[in-house]
């Protein structure tokens, strides 16, 4: 119940993290958003190690570093997948993708789960299908090349999750430090790399600093969770961000949902109700 909770906690903060920080690079490039956001949540977790600790031994390093290098394509091409939009549609296909591979891994290490689990795992992918699916008078189709950009976010998305997943258990908050350190980097390198492209917009200072912030307080969550339960229900379960993300445009964009997301909305509460008792 603990793994359980925590995993809502991350997709509540996932879900707004993405809403900001797509938002925020509408109104300027990707690169500017992301540059803003990922040391702000790099600020945010070594603000945290003196509470939760850390231990920057050989695997916390390593894997906290390959979710950087993660992080920062999923950080780059989730937020201009989020800024095409329409976001209602994109960012529940990326939980989707982002759900699958570490649910595959998960049950590769050997997880088993109860009856209930076995009912709620697919329930809970099924509702992320329901919430993704467009049609509807009104809904906007998204591009090809924003289809695209979302499986290709959901893809950086699960290799970062299975990444930290890997890391230590004993290692506390290290790969997060280690992991933000390198995406952070990685930005900035690729926007030294391309200034001159970035264009002279000003970027969305607050709201990309408040995405990043809470990206970080999802990812330590995550982390929590993946260590107290199993990373195929703790995938699963922080996959339903997209909820918050869809709710969130509904509210300030006025994007729709139509009767079919209500649905996926309606089933994620029974898949995380099921998973609950597994």
């Amino acid at each position: 119940m603990i793994a359980l909770m925590l995993a809502l906690g991350s997709s509540l903060a996932y879900g707004c993290a993405d809403f900001l920080g797509g938002l925020g690079a509408r109104k300027a490039h990707v690169l500017r958003t992301v540059m803003i956001a990922a040391p702000a949540s790099l600020a945010v977790e070594l603000l945290l190690w003196p509470f939760i600790g850390a231990s920057f031994s050989p695997g916390a390093v390593g894997w906290g570093a390959a979710s950087g290098i993660a992080s920062a394509v999923a950080f780059a091409l989730l937020y201009k997948t989020l800024a095409i939009g329409p976001m209602n549609v994109l960012s529940p296909v990326t939980a989707l993708v982002s759900a699958m591979l570490p649910v595959g891994v998960g049950i590769f290490q050997g997880e088993h789960l109860g009856l209930t689990g076995l009912i709620g795992l697919p329930l809970a992918l099924t509702a992320a299908v329901l919430v993704s699916a467009g049609g509807g008078t009104g809904v906007i189709r998204p591009s090809r090349t924003a289809m695209l950009l979302a499986l290709g976010a959901g893809s950086a998305i699960a290799l970062q999750l299975i990444f930290l997943h890997q890391a230590p258990s004993d290692s506390g908050v290290a790969p997060l430090i280690i992991g933000r350190a390198v995406s952070s980097a990685v930005t900035l390198t690729a926007a030294g790399l391309m200034f001159r492209s970035l264009g002279s917009e000003r970027p969305a200072y607050a709201m990309s600093a408040a995405a990043g912030v809470l990206d970080s307080v999802a990812n330590l969550l995550f982390l929590l969770a993946a260590r107290s339960g199993d990373l195929a229900v703790v995938a699963v379960i922080t996959a339903l961000y997209p909820a918050g993300t869809v709710l969130l445009a509904r509210g300030v964009l006025a994007e729709r949902i139509h009767r079919g997301q209500l649905v996926g909305f309606g089933t994620a509460a029974v898949a995380v109700s099921l998973l609950a008792l597994a």
